[in-house]
Parts: C-alpha cells; sequence; structure tokens
C-alpha cells in the first residue's frame, strides 16, 4: 500500500483550497479565526454554497447528485475544510442517512429524500438511543404499531442531536418483540413537524443546546416512509454505526488543534521564553502528534482496504483511537492557555459579545472544547463497545 500522496491528489488539494478561499464568506471566516460558535444556520449556509459548486455529497456517486469521490478526495476535503475553519457541515444526512437510503431505499425515497439531504435543504437527525437503550441498541422500547397504510409510534429518544432544528429523523423503532430483539427493528423516517413530536432540551456542559430528549405520542408515519423490509433495521443500522463511528475519530480536525497549539505555543510565554520551547510541553504536544500520525495512517489503511474491497471493522479502531487523542488535545489547550480558560462567559463564544476580551482571544474556547470532548468516548457507542468490536471483528477473539 503506498502512502504518499499522489500527483493527482496534490493537485486537488489545491483545487480545495483555493474554492475555500474564494467561496467562504467573510462573516464566517472571521468566526472560525475570533473562535467564535458556529451554529446549523452557519453550516447550511455553507452547504448550500457548496452544493451550487457540486460539492453538495462529496461521498454519492455521481448518479446520486454526488461527486463520485473516491475516499482520498473525500478525506483531503475534509482536512481542508477544517484547516480553513469552514462550518462543519451536519453528517446526519450526506454521510448518515443518505448512504442508507441509497443502500437500502426504493426508487421514490432516493428521488424524494436525497437531493434536499445533499443540497443542504433539510436537515436530518438521528433517532437511536433511548433512556434504557443506548450503547446495547437492540432493547430498545420505541414501539412502531401498523395500522393499515401507517405506523403508529410511541416512546422515546434521547441524545438526540439538533432535533429541535430538524426537518427529519432517521428513527430506530421495534415493531416486534418475538424472536431475538435484534430482529423487530425497524427504521422510519420521520417528519419532525408531525403532530405528537415534542421535544425537551438537553444543555450540555459547554452550555450548548444541541441535544434533546425527544417523545413521540401517537405520531403517525406512512408505510412509504419505511426503509427496505420491516424488521430488518438492524442490519442497516450496522452499516450507519460504521459510518458514525468513523466520523467521530476527528482526524481533520485534530490536525487543526495540533497546528493552533504550536501557534500558542509559540505566543504564551513560560519562564521568558514560548512555550513551546519547555520541554514538558513540547513532549506532550509531540507524543500526541506521533499518535496522530499513527492514526493517519490507521485511516489511510481503512480507506485502502475500502477501495479494494476487503475492509474489516476499522470505524471501531478509528473513533476508539481518535477520541482519546482529541480528548488529549482539549486537555493540552487547557494547560497552554492556563488561568484564562477559568473564566466561564460562554456569551463571549456569541457574535455580538463587545465586553473587554477576557485574555487571549484563543481562550475563551478552551474550557468548552475540554467538557465537551469528555463525551467523546461516550457517544456513538463507548469506548467499552468498542473495545468488543475490535476484540471480537478484528482481533478474531
Amino acid at each position: 500500500m503506498d502512502l504518499r500522496e499522489s500527483a493527482a491528489d496534490r493537485a486537488f488539494r489545491e483545487e480545495v483550497r483555493s474554492f475555500i478561499a474564494a467561496n467562504l464568506p467573510q462573516d464566517l471566516r472571521d468566526k472560525a479565526e475570533k473562535g467564535l460558535r458556529m451554529h446549523v444556520a452557519d453550516g447550511q449556509r455553507w452547504h448550500k454554497i457548496l452544493a451550487q459548486h457540486g460539492w453538495g455529497a462529496p461521498g454519492w456517486p455521481k448518479e446520486h447528485g454526488g461527486c463520485g469521490w473516491d475516499h482520498s478526495r473525500q478525506y483531503i476535503w475534509e482536512e481542508e475544510m477544517a484547516l480553513a475553519g469552514c462550518p462543519p457541515l451536519s453528517p446526519f444526512a450526506v454521510k448518515m442517512v443518505g448512504p442508507v437510503i441509497m443502500g437500502f431505499g426504493n426508487a421514490e425515497q432516493k428521488a424524494r429524500f436525497l437531493p434536499p439531504a445533499g443540497n443542504g435543504e433539510h436537515l436530518w437527525c438521528q433517532g437511536y438511543s433511548e433512556p434504557n437503550a443506548g450503547s446495547d441498541l437492540a432493547t430498545l422500547r420505541t414501539m412502531a404499531v401498523r395500522e393499515g397504510d401507517n405506523y403508529v409510534v410511541n416512546g422515546m429518544k434521547i441524545w438526540n442531536s439538533y432535533g429541535h432544528e430538524a426537518d427529519w429523523m432517521f428513527a430506530l423503532v421495534r415493531t416486534s418483540s418475538e424472536g431475538k430483539s435484534q430482529e423487530g427493528i425497524t427504521v422510519l423516517l420521520i417528519e419532525m413537524k408531525t403532530k405528537g413530536i415534542s421535544h425537551r432540551p438537553i444543555i450540555t456542559i459547554d452550555g450548548s443546546h444541541i441535544l434533546n430528549e425527544i417523545r413521540f405520542d401517537n405520531v403517525v408515519v406512512p408505510l412509504a416512509n419505511r426503509i427496505g423490509e420491516e424488521g430488518k433495521g438492524w442490519t442497516y443500522a450496522k452499516f450507519l454505526l460504521g459510518n458514525e463511528r468513523a466520523l467521530i475519530a476527528q482526524i481533520a480536525q485534530s490536525t487543526k488543534l495540533v497546528k493552533r497549539l504550536k501557534e500558542i505555543g509559540a505566543r504564551e510565554l513560560s519562564d521568558g521564553q514560548g512555550l513551546i520551547e519547555d520541554a514538558d510541553f513540547r513532549a506532550k504536544l509531540a507524543a500526541i502528534e506521533v499518535e496522530l500520525e499513527a492514526l493517519r495512517v490507521t485511516n489511510q489503511r481503512v480507506l485502502y482496504e475500502a477501495k479494494t474491497g476487503t475492509a474489516g471493522n476499522g470505524g471501531a479502531i478509528l473513533k476508539s483511537k481518535g477520541t482519546f487523542i482529541s480528548q488529549a488535545l482539549s486537555e493540552l489547550m487547557l494547560e497552554a492557555v492556563g488561568y484564562y480558560s477559568s473564566p466561564w462567559a460562554l456569551e463571549q463564544l456569541e457574535t455580538g459579545w463587545n465586553q473587554p476580551p477576557i485574555g487571549p482571544s484563543y481562550a475563551k474556547n478552551a474550557m468548552p472544547l475540554y467538557a465537551r470532548q469528555r463525551a467523546n468516548t461516550i457517544e456513538g457507542g463507548t469506548e467499552e463497545i468498542q473495545k468488543n468490536v475490535i476484540a471480537k471483528q478484528v482481533l478474531g477473539l
């Protein structure tokens, strides 16, 4: 396996950089440079700009409105997006439900749902976890009872991201309690404005409202919104979870944070010289960077396996190692900015804050980042689950 970037890929990287430089709106660029929070509207706005250029769905085949890029180009695109500070695109449409619809949906569903998902028109959310069914999704209890040409859904989802802003949800529901628990699960596409859906905000430790508790009270969902066969949702869910876990590896975001820490280390002083010259700080950063480079090579191996049709369960490996790296980097960021990370003025992360700055601009997001990254080893499948997956499917134990 040749890990070197080809001449064509280098040219593509330059093309992406030039496009971002010419098309990323200045106000979004300013947000990134000032460390302000990006919101859903920012991501959708950037998504629509990309879609106008034909880059709305990089990983999709051309026949479904995508770019037809291979995994290498997708990775280059994501890395350059992160390094440039572009608003992150919601992964739920393009990287999660989109591939499921392409792989298991019917022709009508593909024509109906894929175009608005690929161009940023529809915002999607995920309905998987429940109060007593987190990493063990097979124990979910949200019921969908067939009544004629509809399902009537009752139950609850929790830790749902952006459900209060989403247009649609792809949800796992139970359509049967007979046999193995995995056999009675079905995937439904649910419009979030449907009567009977309500949500309760869950405010995370960093002060963000991203997560929600979603309730379904006699929610009517057309049979036409079922993906694939009834009771076969577990198969589709496993396909989707592999994509989700690879996403949580955050390789591009961690690469950007390493670069940022080097810049901060050159500005912050320790004993009269740049922190980057401190042996202890340098050793910590270097150790993380080595781990990140190893993860990058692992990612390239996973991409190569996908390209050659020999793919294993690399998503669990990427997720497991990537989350620990992101947490280590957020912790080192706290060390770098010191006591300037302590002020808990979340308003300074929003556009319009007009009070005197509390320390350097790069310090204000350090503590919220650190607090939020604690969840990385839980969401998308806990670390214990990932180790079991790796032991079973990768190591053959």
